[in-house]
């Protein structure tokens, strides 16, 4: 547990810890912002110890001339992105989170493709091709002469990617909607039952390959107009949701703050469970901010919850009274002393 004022850099250490994780900030799609104002390097190193033994992993960030370039490395080697990413893995939450009840869909989908890639490099390469190639269609029905045969290659495309997207999101999901169930009900003390549904894009009835594939390509021809008229792709997991009810009452529309801060962090630390019992391995749990959203017995019940796991990093500004155990560091001027 990281405690101190605001702005002494507890937030960039958790920061620092998850971009070893995810090769990214939590915090900024903009990569330049990372690195300090007036210099033109960033560099975060550390050492994780997986069961593969202890690995030294470091992230670089060059920021010149507005060009950003971002170095990866492993014990010392530069390595491609895929391969950095996911050997230490990673789980976080910050204050921003709780709009993954309330906010787009395109959060929530990014929340499940972070811990995704993370956990299977397949999932990564499947993604990074299906992106590339919507914006390649895209840009295609953007232009005033389609080429009919250059837009069903896409098509295609799309389809083997994405199913492999959709059949890896449908598996995961509803281990996450189990996980996410008993740990709400632990912290309710039963008296409300929280419900995750995966919600495609593509609808399909039974989660094989061609089952999938065909309801894909069935979903494609029934929008090929209104993908023309609209010049944008209408159709695939890049239009796909997950709702949250409790009780069977639609969380985001009449949920009470509480109940949502609730449903969030029961997400995370269901999050946590599944990616430890289907890589049996244990990833970082990073909790920024976390206690000041939750009231008194809600933060004591959370705290139990995560009593059992292998690490986790807190950042608050005060210790909590309940806490029962913890290694705690004060930081001052983003420096650490270890608390007596």
């Amino acid at each position: 547990m990281f405690v101190g004022p605001n702005a002494q850099g507890k937030s960039n250490l958790l920061e620092a810890i998850a971009m070893l994780g995810t090769g990214k900030s939590f915090r900024t799609t903009t990569e330049s912002d990372v690195v300090r104002t007036g210099v033109e390097l960033a560099t975060v190193t550390g050492d994780a110890e997986i069961r593969a033994g202890i690995v030294r992993l470091s992230c670089t960030i060059s920021s010149v001339a507005r060009r950003t370039r971002k170095i990866y490395g492993i014990n010392g080697q530069n390595v491609q992105y895929a391969s950095f990413l996911g050997r230490a893995r990673v789980v976080t939450f910050i204050p921003a989170d709780l709009h993954l009840v309330t906010g787009s869909p395109q959060a929530r989908r990014g929340m499940v493709n972070t811990a995704l890639a993370q956990e299977q490099p397949l999932y990564y390469r499947e993604l990074a091709r299906y992106r590339k190639t919507l914006q390649q269609k895209n840009a295609l029905l953007r232009s005033d002469d389609i080429d009919n045969d250059l837009l069903a290659i896409y098509d295609r495309t799309l389809v083997d990617a994405g199913t492999a997207l959709i059949l890896a999101r449908n598996h995961f999901i509803a281990a996450l909607a189990g996980a996410a169930k008993d740990v709400h009900s632990r912290w309710s003390g039963g008296t409300e039952s929280l419900d995750l549904r995966y919600v495609p894009n593509v609808a399909f009835e039974m989660p094989t390959v061609d089952a999938v594939s065909a309801a894909f390509f069935d979903r494609l021809r029934e929008r090929t107009d209104a993908e023309r008229a609209r010049k944008g792709s209408l159709v695939g997991p890049h239009r796909d949701d997950i709702h949250l009810n409790v009780n069977g009452i639609s969380l985001a529309a009449y949920g009470s703050q509480g109940q949502q801060r609730t449903a969030v962090l029961a997400l995370k630390v269901a999050e946590y469970a599944v990616m430890r019992e289907r890589s049996g391995e244990a990833p970082l749990l990073l909790l920024d901010d976390v206690l000041s959203e939750l009231d008194a017995t809600r933060a004591r019940a959370f705290l139990e919850e995560i009593g059992t796991f292998e690490q986790a990093f807190i950042t608050t500004t005060q210790v909590p009274h309940y806490l029962h155990a913890a290694r705690i560091w004060n930081v001052h001027d983003a420096m650490l002393t270890e608390a007596a």
